[in-house]
């Protein structure tokens, strides 16, 4: 079986680091808010090229904790995408605000600015772009509906860690980038871990606060937070992952070249020049995706489908039940996910291209 993803095959590749680091922290005796996340913190920053990051739980608690860090609360709304992983949302709501979603882009499953524009009101406090599967969102599109509005931006960066536009990378674009290290993601823990990355000191200040329970010094608590701590287990093993990100990422897009030049009768996602994109997701579009899945399968090749529902469609979003979100649907029904991890070899990747187009013979 290709497997979609080879934890296994990653870690023994690093182990030696990877055990290294993780005993070096046992020998600390120091788990919480040490010296790994101070180090990681850093690194991570020098890699994005942004000036602060603070590390917390996961990636959902990252936009919870950059939007409370905003002043966004209960009766503010934040427009986001309606095709996305339904943290982004939990993330929303978690902050007590009401998230707005919008429709994408068919050419490329990316939030549609013009959409934007048109749900914008007086309640409308921040716009949650999504860089979804690892391309960068029509940013300066997005800025221009912020400065007009005076709204803020929080980059959902999950999929999209070193990803750029126009040559900067993305979380650093914005006023926050809230990133996840869920472990299939480019630079993935091994459990639940996250990071808010911002160029503003005073924001900085109030992250590091509400990250531990809205602590300013030891039992003061200024603020009202939560407890949304980067362990210094995860921060260690993400430190020694880091190292790796850049080659990950360039074999994730040497494959996701191979896929591009090779694949035959499938769909293909528009990639704009502004955006050099990591592959955390290869997706293509099918009109009769379930069968692809089920041969795929059959031939021992491991695919999933991101996202089988558009958010309008999931039972606990309560809002907006009666719009009609015509692109996210019709994606929702047509996108499949091959295997891009950058451990494939170039005998699986052939086999992958092999199958898709017999297929479609």
């Amino acid at each position: 079986m290709i497997l979609f993803n080879d934890f296994n095959s990653e870690y023994q590749l690093i182990k030696n680091e990877i055990d290294d680091a993780v005993s070096e922290v046992f020998n600390r005796g120091q788990f919480i808010i040490g010296e790994e996340l101070k180090r990681f913190e850093t690194e991570l920053s020098e890699f994005l090229n942004v000036k602060f990051c603070v590390g917390v739980g996961s990636g959902t608690e990252a936009l919870t904790l950059a939007l409370m860090a905003h002043e966004i609360k209960t009766g503010d709304e934040v427009i986001t995408t309606n095709f996305t992983a339904f943290p982004t949302i939990t993330g929303i709501i978690n902050s007590g605000s009401t998230p707005v979603v919008v429709d994408v882009k068919l050419r490329d499953g990316l939030i549609d600015p013009d959409a934007i524009e048109k749900k914008v009101n007086s309640r409308t406090k921040a716009i949650v772009p999504v860089h979804l599967y690892g391309k960068s969102c029509d940013m300066k599109s997005i800025m221009e509906i912020a400065v007009r509005h005076n709204l803020k931006i929080i980059e959902d960066c999950a999929q999209a860690c070193g990803a750029r536009y126009f040559g900067s990378k993305v979380g650093t674009i914005g006023d926050c980038g809230a990133f996840s290290f869920y472990p299939t993601k480019n630079l993935g823990a091994y459990g639940d871990a996250g990071a808010v990355v911002t160029n503003d000191n005073s924001i900085y200040k109030k992250l590091r606060s509400l990250r531990n329970y809205g602590q300013t010094s030891r039992y003061h608590h200024d603020l009202n937070g939560m407890n949304s701590r980067l362990d210094e287990l995860q921060a260690a093993i993400l430190r020694v992952k880091l190292k790796y990100l850049k080659n990950w990422n360039e074999k994730r897009i040497e494959i996701a070249d191979y896929y591009d030049s090779k694949l035959k009768m499938i769909t293909p996602f528009k990639v704009d020049s502004y955006c050099d994109q990591v592959y955390y997701l290869y997706v293509i579009r099918a009109s009769n995706r379930d069968k692809l899945l089920n041969y795929l399968q059959k031939n021992g090749i491991q695919t999933f489908i991101h996202y089988p529902l558009p958010v309008n469609k999931q039972k606990s979003f309560f809002y907006q039940k009666s719009e009609e979100f015509v692109n996210s649907e019709r994606l929702a029904d047509e996108v499949l996910s091959l295997p891009v991890h950058p451990l494939l070899s170039q005998r699986e990747v052939e086999k992958i291209v092999t199958s898709v187009n017999k297929f479609f013979e």
